[in-house]
């Protein structure tokens, strides 16, 4: 589907407050650079010759704001071939200000589409009082996604997801789920016709923080599932900073863990065939 959006206008609005300091302009860079890196290495790009158009999501978090900011560097900077569509969707949450977004997607002219859904409702029917929202609201909200995605003519979602909700997420599907898994950076659809993409996964979320605070992003914070006290992921990702707070590096180190994986040096019989792993060789040469 063809745009005549001028994305590069989009993005000198959304910089045009930003700082004009050394620090600023490194970081920008630096996460420009990281998030290209990462779109190329999952092969994110479509082979096909017709221009792809992403749907970008958006909560309202730094996260998100992050992520449409940096694909909006990489298209201004010649980088990104895909049309963008940026799209909140609102949960109905009580006191959600759902003014904010749209008032901030029109104030630097990015297409956008604003998609109402009370799944609050539903997830606060289902869920027993006491226990976390988060799986029942993702699970509704990515379904929701992708039927938007789907009537817009976009062939992949795009999240926000960083370094550390990869590392806490490889930690919780250890310690609670019992399996070597996490948020991989391109991951296609059970239909089989979107993808969903992550090209800030192999980026930190303290560099997000900074980027988000210089643009002055108004953020909105999730009173629904991520503030929830005990919430498990919270603590997983308190565990993390504690982590790299002892040992500086360790979050770099676990995350390069998650792509030089060695099948024959875990116990996974379906993956790695033990059964037919015997020794070779002349049997006379053994002491």
């Amino acid at each position: 589907m063809a745009s005549d959006t001028d994305f590069a206008a989009i993005a000198r609005a959304l910089f045009l407050q930003a700082p004009k300091t050394t620090n600023f302009n490194r970081l920008r860079k630096r996460l420009r650079r990281q998030a290209g890196d990462t779109i190329r290495n999952y092969g994110m790009l479509s082979a096909s010759k017709e221009k792809a158009r992403w749907l970008v999501c958006l909560s309202g978090g730094k996260d998100s704001y992050a992520l449409l900011g940096i694909l909006l560097d990489l298209k201004a900077h010649g980088n990104l071939p895909v049309d963008l569509l940026a799209c909140n969707l609102d949960q109905k949450q009580p006191d959600f200000p759902d003014h904010i977004l749209p008032e901030w997607f029109a104030s630097i002219g990015v297409p956008y589409r604003i998609e109402t859904r009370d799944t609050y409702s539903i997830v606060t029917e289902k869920v027993p009082e006491g226990k976390t929202y988060c799986a029942l609201c993702s699970r509704l909200r990515r379904g929701i996604l992708y039927r938007v995605a789907r009537e817009e003519g976009c062939d992949s979602i795009v999240l926000g997801h960083h370094r550390e909700d990869a590392l806490a997420t490889f930690m919780m599907n250890i310690t609670r789920g019992g399996r070597l898994a996490s948020m991989p950076g391109k991951l296609l659809n059970d239909a089989g016709d979107v993808t969903v993409l992550r090209p800030l996964i192999e980026t930190a979320e303290s560099d997000l923080a900074k980027y988000t605070a210089a643009l002055n992003c108004p953020i909105i914070p999730c009173n629904l599932c991520g503030s929830q006290d005990g919430l498990q992921r919270q603590l997983m990702a308190r565990r993390l900073q504690q982590w790299e707070a002892q040992a500086p590096g360790t979050k770099t180190s676990m995350l390069k863990a998650l792509s030089q994986v060695r099948p024959s040096h875990l116990l996974d019989k379906d993956l790695f065939d033990f059964e037919s792993l015997t020794p070779q060789g002349d049997d006379a040469d053994v002491p």
